[in-house]
């Protein structure tokens, strides 16, 4: 019967979902920043990168993870959508590890044997593989072996790579909602209800907790939240990309689609890359913190920080609204336009940070 009204009426559902999800986040979040009170839960850990002299919590994401998998349990068994349980015990698990990192702290091989962890199960149990590079740099279709690690690094990349832009309040949480809605649509429009689902659940979490890390935050998302963002957002990327696969005999709903997914995620990618770059090519660890994202040379020419999250919030939708325009371009160029668009961004802002 539920999968009768869902297919008749998905619209209604996709509102359903998302607002349930916002509602919990919404609900939970002061009894959070009271609990944090109490028992003096706050950031105080990489000062050096931070500008709030507050106690502000960082556990805010423990509601994003709570209400988004309590809803997606809801609306998986009304479909019995199983593939669902796969993605629910990979975010339990990470939820677990930036949970005990934004407490306590936890060392770089637990985080990354943990993340690796939870990337082979979506990948080789829960089927989120990418199948082929449809021809960017020169590759196609991968098998099993190749297809699945080459999907865990970009799972672990992009967890790491939205946990690397929530640097100032509502960046992360901005962006977050832009991904999941874009992907939302996407998938709404290719008639995948279930993954619909998914990025539309996400959307109202994250769209709940941003109400209260808007500028000035009283709560940050902390790994728990930044880590189940990334997670999410690449098995919603990866799945994307491989329904509208373009194999010469069909007609999928959007081409180009790693571009396009590409474009999406434009921001954590082209930044995370960047940061990784400059570090490595310093002589320093790419994992060791500084203040040199985008984010913090945005701030050093005097923008707050609700300023950079519209700023940088409207570029990314003007690059997935160009991307999706010029999607019969073909992913390798598009990919190349993706990357010579940031470094142009970027580049203007090294100008004006020299004339300062």
């Amino acid at each position: 019967m539920f999968v009768d009204l869902i297919s008749s009426y998905p619209l209604i559902f996709y509102g359903a979902i998302a607002f349930l999800s916002f509602l919990i986040v919404l609900v939970s979040i002061p009894s959070i920043i009271f609990t944090s009170l109490k028992y003096n839960l706050f950031d105080k850990n990489d000062l050096h990168r931070k500008n709030h002299k507050l106690n502000i919590s960082r556990l805010g994401g423990v509601s994003i993870v709570a209400s988004f998998i309590v809803c997606i349990l809801l609306f998986s068994a009304m479909i019995n959508f199983k593939e669902a349980n796969y993605l629910t015990v990979s975010c339990l698990i990470l939820a677990a590890l930036g949970l005990k990192d934004d407490v306590y702290g936890t060392n770089t091989r637990t985080k990354f044997t943990l993340q690796l962890l939870v990337a082979a199960i979506l990948v080789f149990f829960g089927g989120f593989r990418l199948s082929s590079l449809y021809g960017v740099f020169h590759i196609g279709d991968m098998d099993l072996l190749w297809g699945g690690l080459f999907s865990i690094i970009l799972i672990i990349f992009l967890n790491n790579a939205f946990n690397l832009i929530d640097g100032i309040d509502g960046l992360a949480a901005g962006i977050g909602i832009l991904a999941s809605i874009c992907f939302g649509v996407a998938l709404a429009i290719s008639q995948y209800i279930p993954y619909a689902f998914i990025a539309f659940a996400l959307a109202g979490a994250i769209a709940g907790f941003l109400k209260y890390n808007w500028y000035p935050a009283k709560i940050f998302m902390g790994d728990t939240g930044a880590l189940i963002i990334g997670l999410t957002t690449a098995t919603l990327a990866i799945k994307f990309i491989e329904i509208n696969k373009f194999t010469g005999e069909n007609k999928p709903t959007f081409y180009s689609a790693p571009a396009i997914a590409v474009s999406i995620l434009i921001v954590p990618i082209f930044d995370s890359l960047r940061v990784f770059t400059i570090r490595i090519l310093r002589g320093k660890s790419p994992f060791s913190g500084d203040r040199d994202h985008i984010h913090h040379r945005l701030e050093r020419l005097g923008l707050k920080p609700n300023q950079i999250v519209w700023i940088t919030v409207a570029l990314n939708i003007f690059i997935i609204t160009s991307t999706v325009l010029l999607q019969h371009f073909g992913n390798f160029l598009l990919i190349v336009l993706l990357i010579l668009t940031c470094v142009i961004y970027n580049s203007f802002i090294t100008w004006r940070l020299r004339k300062i």
